[in-house]
């Protein structure tokens, strides 16, 4: 696997394409009371031009709790069937903001809120990204996977993909 850091524009496209792809990460915060991360499964609704990711989730999680005592998230998005991962840390804010639930409500969501858009549980995550890292193959699994199998074989070294960071 060879190294390519991303920079600016690319680095946020880059960004884009992975999360879009892959949807739902493992969401971790860090509990003042522990000594281990909490993570949670979460959707995302959006990454916007600026590389910020946005969430609906509830108030009466321990996600929320943890995150008013810590800004502080990681994020891990996997896709083992094309072996492309992506790692992200950054800080958060929480708002109510009511023009962003209506646009990222759906029916997925109102699954999770029974009194509809207007519950007041509903609250708003920005997770805003300082540093990742990704990992992606230029083709699916088992075609990484023969590809490595012939370079241990063979002895030669093959381009199986590419990892690097994401500045922006």
């Amino acid at each position: 696997m060879s190294t390519e850091n991303l920079y600016n524009a690319e680095a946020i496209d880059k960004l884009k394409e992975l999360v879009n792809a892959i949807d739902i990460g493992m969401l971790s915060t860090y509990p003042t009371d522990s000594g281990y991360v909490h993570a949670v499964p979460m959707s995302r609704q959006e990454v916007d031009d600026e590389g910020n990711i946005w969430f609906l989730f509830s108030s009466e999680s321990e996600t929320f709790s943890h995150l008013r005592a810590d800004n502080k998230v990681s994020l891990l998005y996997s896709d083992v069937s094309d072996y492309k991962f992506l790692s992200i840390n950054g800080s958060s804010e929480i708002s109510e903001d009511q023009s962003r639930i209506d646009k990222y409500w759906n029916k997925m969501v109102e699954g999770w809120f029974d009194k509809g858009k207007e519950d007041p549980r509903i609250r708003v995550l920005k997770v805003i990204p300082s540093e990742a890292h990704y990992w992606d193959t230029k083709s699916n699994k088992l075609v990484t996977f023969l590809k490595v199998a012939a370079g241990a074989i063979t002895g030669q070294k093959t381009d199986s993909g590419r990892e690097g960071n994401l500045d922006y």
